[in-house]
């Protein structure tokens, strides 16, 4: 079944549990739901684009919110970037072995990042080695908050769209 399909099927409960997945923010799986029925997957990834661009900042910040923390935890970071780890399902293979300093650089850049904007770091990390998300968050450092927080954004709608094409 294919992602409009399942949508446009389920009671509203159930295609509020499945947009909630890809994107938590109340305002988008609201906007998605007043949408419904989709009748084809590029009308429910039109939608998509179209509800995410009424998203106010406190929208956004509400997305960010339903995101875990990307380097938090170093026994996470091992997990995910270890040389035996593999991705999840969907996304590249292929991102070498994180040594343990770059692990460290990534735990304390995010807790910078944080600190400086007040909501987590999000990068749509699909095929991205841990060396290569951290030299993202040291890049978007130094942004002005609102002009991060739009960065934060797109980075949330393409996690959002990978999302929605993963929904079966």
């Amino acid at each position: 079944m294919t992602p409009s399909a399942l949508l446009d099927a389920a009671s509203l409960d159930d295609a509020r549990a499945s947009l909630t997945r890809c994107c938590g923010a109340t305002h988008w799986v609201n906007g998605m739901l007043a949408k419904r029925p989709f009748g084809s997957d590029t009308a429910l990834f039109d939608a998509a684009e179209v509800v995410w661009a009424t998203m106010t900042p406190s929208d956004i910040l509400d997305a960010l919110t339903h995101h875990p923390r990307i380097g938090a935890d170093l026994d996470e970071l091992r997990k995910r970037y270890g040389a035996t780890a593999q991705w999840a399902a969907g996304e590249q293979a292929g991102a070498a072995a994180a040594d343990e300093s770059t692990l460290h650089a990534l735990r304390d850049g995010n807790l910078r990042y944080e600190a400086r904007f007040g909501h987590i770091f999000v990068v749509c990390a699909t095929g991205k080695s841990a060396a290569e998300m951290l030299a993202l968050l040291e890049v978007r450092l130094p942004n002005e908050a609102a002009a991060e927080l739009q960065v934060a954004a797109a980075e949330q709608a393409k996690i959002t769209r990978i999302r929605l094409e993963k929904l079966r």
